[in-house]
């Protein structure tokens, strides 16, 4: 149950925090700090919607493995989609760690009804937290963005969400 409380009480700082960044016309540089599937994920703020927690999907039949179902976000039918599986991760997942997830919705401009389910939220993140970046390796999928490493060492995958929502496989659901 603090757990729970815990999330909960993260997951409205990071809502609060994601609309005041926004308010004050963040540049481009500014990323929700996710892990999903053991890799740490970076994802624009400008292209990053509202954080809900698991509640559960509507599984749809003949779909990809990475495509969970249908949910309903404050009125709104979105389709959700497994992160890490679509990045290639193991998609297995236990109920408590659905229950420990977040699903992040995709922002309205992308014009895409989708959300994401992340493992965890780690945060606010800007440029000045990393020391270091690498440019998008020539094999990755084309929605990668830059590699930024921080002072501890550790690697964080920019994701373009406009890209991805834009990306055919992406949009094709269907097994």
């Amino acid at each position: 149950m603090a757990k729970r409380e815990a999330l909960k009480e993260l997951q409205t700082r990071l809502a609060v925090r994601l609309q005041a960044a926004r308010s004050e016309g963040v540049s481009g540089s500014s990323w929700l700090a996710v892990q999903s599937g053991g890799r740490q994920l970076l994802l624009p703020l400008s292209q990053s919607g509202e954080i809900f927690p698991w509640s559960g999907v509507q599984p749809v039949p003949y779909t990809q493995p990475w495509f969970l179902g249908v949910a309903n976000l404050r009125g709104a039918l979105a389709g959700v989609v497994d992160l890490a599986a679509l990045l290639g991760a193991s998609a297995a997942r236990s109920e408590q760690a659905l229950a420990e997830s977040s699903v992040l919705a995709l922002n309205a401009g992308l014009e895409v009804n989708a959300a994401l389910l992340v493992d965890r939220l780690a945060g606010l993140r800007g440029s000045e937290a990393f020391t270091a970046s690498e440019p998008r390796g020539e094999g990755d999928a084309p929605y990668f963005g830059s590699t930024y490493i921080d002072a501890q060492g550790m690697r964080w995958q920019e994701i373009d969400l406009q890209a991805l929502a834009q990306h055919p496989a992406f949009l094709s659901i269907s097994a």
